[in-house]
This record gives C-alpha cells, sequence and structure tokens, in this order.
C-alpha cells in the first residue's frame, strides 16, 4: 500500500473553485488537510457577471467538514487584485505551497466567425490569468524552496477542436509555459505540471449526452489533480483525466534525417517525407536547447565532425 498523501499544513489556491473542477478539487485539498483558498468571480461560463455565493458555498462546506478556507472574489485578469489576494494569503497563513490555475471561460465559435474581443479575452483568462496567478506565488514558493503549481489545459489545446481556436491557442500557451517553468523551477523545488480534464461542468454541459456526462463528474479527475501538486508529483508532465481513466500526454520528436547541402531542396524533403515523418523512434525531449544539441550531434556526425 502506497503512502498517504497528506496535505497538513499546506495552503493552497485554487481558481475558479466556486464550482465544478474547481471546487472538487477544493474539497478533496481540504479533506486531506490544506487551508484553501477558493477563488471564483462567479461568472457564468462566458465570463459575464460575478457572484461570490458559489465560492461562499464551497467554504461552508470546508469549514462544515472542520477544515479551513477562505472565500475571494478577484479577478485573475486582475494583475494588482491577484497581488493583493497573494499577499493577504502570506499575512493570514505565512505561506502559499499550492497553486491550481483552474479558472476559465467558453466563447467558441469557428474562426472565421469569431470576433478577435472574443479571442483576446480567452486568452486573457485562460493564460494570462494563470500568468498573473503563477507571477504572484512565485517568489514565495522560490523562497520556501517549495512549490507546486497545476496548469489547466486542455486536448482542445493539445490536439484541437472545432469552434475553440481562442480556448485552444490559450491551453497550448498554458502547455509552453509549464514547460518553461518547469526548469526555471527545478533547482527552488517548485514542481510544474498541467492537468487535461475531460468533466461534466457547466463549460461541458450543452456539449455532450447525459450518458457520457454520468461518467465525467469532477470528482473523477480530482484524484489525479490531487497528486500532481503532491510532495512526489512529476514534473513537466501533461495528465489527461476523466472518467476515472488517467494518461499521460507527450510531445515527442522523430529520429530527422540529415540532408547533405547538396541534397537541401524542398524536393528531397517531399522524397524522404517518409523517413522524416517516422516516429517508430520517437523521443521527448527536455528544453529547446537540447534538440539543438541532437541536430548539431547528427549533423556533425554525418559530416565527420568531432565535436568533443
Amino acid at each position: 500500500m502506497s503512502t498517504p498523501i497528506d496535505f497538513t499544513d499546506r495552503v493552497a489556491i485554487v481558481t475558479g473553485a466556486g464550482g465544478g473542477l474547481g471546487r472538487a478539487y477544493a474539497l478533496a485539498l481540504a479533506e486531506r488537510g490544506a487551508k484553501v483558498v477558493v477563488n471564483d468571480l462567479g461568472g457564468d461560463v462566458h465570463g459575464a457577471g460575478g457572484d461570490a455565493s458559489p465560492a461562499q458555498k464551497v467554504v461552508d462546506e470546508i469549514v462544515a467538514d472542520g477544515g479551513e478556507a477562505i472565500v475571494d472574489g478577484h479577478d485573475i485578469t486582475d494583475e494588482p487584485a491577484v497581488d493583493a489576494l497573494v499577499s493577504s494569503v502570506i499575512a493570514k497563513w505565512g505561506r502559499i505551497d499550492i497553486l491550481i490555475n483552474n479558472a476559465g471561460i467558453l466563447r467558441d465559435k469557428s474562426f472565421a466567425k469569431m470576433e478577435t474581443d472574443d479571442f483576446r479575452k480567452v486568452l486573457e483568462v485562460h493564460l494570462m490569468g494563470s500568468v498573473n496567478c503563477t507571477k504572484a506565488v512565485w517568489p514565495h514558493m522560490a523562497e520556501a524552496g517549495y512549490g507546486r503549481i497545476l496548469m489547466t489545459t486542455s486536448t482542445s489545446g493539445i490536439y484541437g477542436n472545432f469552434g475553440q481556436s481562442n480556448y485552444g491557442s490559450a491551453k497550448s500557451g498554458l502547455v509552453g509555459l509549464m514547460n518553461v517553468l518547469a526548469i526555471e523551477g527545478a533547482k527552488k523545488n517548485i514542481k510544474v505540471n498541467a492537468i487535461a480534464p475531460t468533466a461534466a461542468t457547466r463549460m461541458t454541459e450543452d456539449l455532450l449526452p447525459q450518458q457520457v456526462l454520468e461518467l465525467l463528474g469532477p470528482e473523477t479527475i480530482a484524484p489525479g489533480a490531487l497528486f500532481m501538486v503532491s510532495d512526489d508529483a512529476p514534473t513537466k508532465t501533461i495528465l489527461g483525466a476523466g472518467a476515472g481513466v488517467f494518461a499521460v500526454s507527450q510531445m515527442v520528436e522523430s529520429r530527422g534525417i540529415f540532408l547533405p547541402e547538396q541534397a537541401r531542396t524542398p524536393e528531397v524533403v517531399a522524397e524522404r517525407w517518409d523517413e522524416i515523418a517516422d516516429l517508430t523512434d520517437a523521443q521527448p525531449l527536455e528544453s529547446a536547447f537540447e534538440q539543438t544539441s541532437k541536430y548539431a550531434a547528427l549533423a556533425a556526425r554525418e559530416l565527420g565532425i568531432n565535436l568533443d
């Protein structure tokens, strides 16, 4: 039996925690001892309006079960407000160990019909909202030598989905953010991961059949999210989760081929495309520099150059 995962004395901020996935995460963290900041603007699925009562209900649930939690209704796109939130949490509890960037909105339309304001707003909430929250907690985690940050990506950003160019762009951007911050945070024991959830929430209730929605409760995803912000979490990892299924998504690169200068033409690339695109020996790369090193080594080997 594995060691129980315990969050006693940990302080966690969960954005968009007034319902759906965020609520499930907040309740699960509190159940295992974490002090939880339940952040939620309380707007609708498109980002309009505001209502503190959903977040307050989650806090009331946590407190009724003997846990500690506070409400925060700040808009995560408001950088000074996020800074003020983090300062107040530090003043109250003295630390911030966990950040789950979960808040988001939808403004779906085909790209041809989408207003750029709707594109920009979705990027602002998902991507820049996560940047604002992460930027605010980062120095506190770095000073403490401990931090666990979970971004919320999506299969729309990893694989694409019709009508979600704005959402997919934002969610793909969060993967890029995760990749860089996992590298930058390693020396400070700040682990940064992403979760790609498929859940029955306000954002999916009109998109999926009821029979499918019944399998996709947020509670089926929370165990994966909690592991990804635990002491023994991996880092720089995308966890897919839904209906009790958990899987890792990964970007890989084919082995690649070297073309000598005289053969470096579009026609030769076309002729040898099957070799170039062959993923038989595909591998993940740990950084952009690793790709550079790989290409230089392959070229040097083919040209008989010793790089040592």
